[in-house]
């Protein structure tokens, strides 16, 4: 549930920019409108869901008032519930593209109707041809699906838009690596922590492409890097087999040495008779 409040606060900051520029919706003289908004900003998501529902009372067929109901039902864990009221407002405003997203999110990293998902992100890019996020969200839904060409291409689109899109590298690098791609994969990892070093996701991405290519010192490093910034079990895990892995190599080159030495001190003992 964090990831979706995360996603959640991306649209949330998304609509109030979009909102800004809404000149003739009555919401912006109601004071309790911008106040609902800081309780949800804030995370008192019931006091947010208390007030947006008797703003709704005044204001049935405000588009954003629903959307924001949406918000704060999925901050108090009822997807189901959100999901209503999201989709009320996109009855009243098919064309609204934060409600539009957020439907597409929960879809799929709430229900897992990958399906779904695509369907809404394909309509926001209908409505919003040049934004390279709408492009992102579609490749992670169709990546979801097993369509990993379709999400790689969806990707490429976003980046034709947004070449500075840390996040669209990381995602086609992931997506390039499960392809076992490596090379073009590394590519992107590095591309993307150039444009955000504390993506972490890309970190770890780096990590495994530097353990297919045997550079299990730079893999280690990056893994460090990893659990230095947060001790997850699966950083250290990946870690110590790394380590392992390096030592078997030491002891391996070691046992060849010997037995090379050892074969030819031999010759060299038969050679002398």
């Amino acid at each position: 549930m964090v990831r979706t409040w995360l996603a959640v606060l991306a649209v949330l900051i998304g609509l109030g920019f979009s909102y800004a520029a809404d000149t003739n919706s009555p919401l912006r003289s109601d004071q309790r409108w911008e106040q609902a908004r800081k309780e949800l900003a804030q995370g008192k998501a019931a006091d947010a869901r208390a007030a947006f529902e008797a703003l709704l009372k005044d204001y049935p067929n405000e588009a954003d008032l629903h959307l924001f109901l949406g918000m704060s039902l999925l901050r108090l864990r009822d997807p189901l519930a959100a999901v209503v009221s999201i989709k009320r407002a996109i009855a009243l405003d098919p064309n609204h593209i934060e409600a539009r997203t957020l439907l597409g999110y929960v879809e799929l990293e709430v229900r897992g109707d990958a399906d779904a998902a695509v369907k809404e992100y394909t309509r926001v890019i209908e409505l919003r041809p040049d934004l390279p996020e709408a492009y992102s969200n579609l490749a992670v839904a169709q990546k979801k699906k097993g369509e990993l060409n379709d999400a790689i291409a969806s990707l490429n689109k976003a980046l034709e838009r947004k070449p500075e899109f840390a996040a669209a590298l990381t995602t086609r690098g992931g997506i390039l690596a499960e392809q076992n791609n490596w090379t073009e994969a590394r590519r992107d990892f590095e591309a993307a922590l150039k444009l955000n070093p504390a993506d972490d996701g890309a970190l770890y991405g780096l990590a495994e492409a530097r353990r297919e290519a045997r550079d299990y010192a730079g893999a280690q490093q990056a893994l460090s890097e990893l659990i230095s910034r947060s001790p997850n079990f699966v950083y250290w895990l990946e870690w110590g087999r790394i380590g392992l892995i390096r030592f078997w190599w030491v002891l391996l080159t070691v046992a060849i040495a010997l037995a090379l030495r050892g074969r030819f001190k031999k010759a060299r003992t038969e050679a002398n008779g």
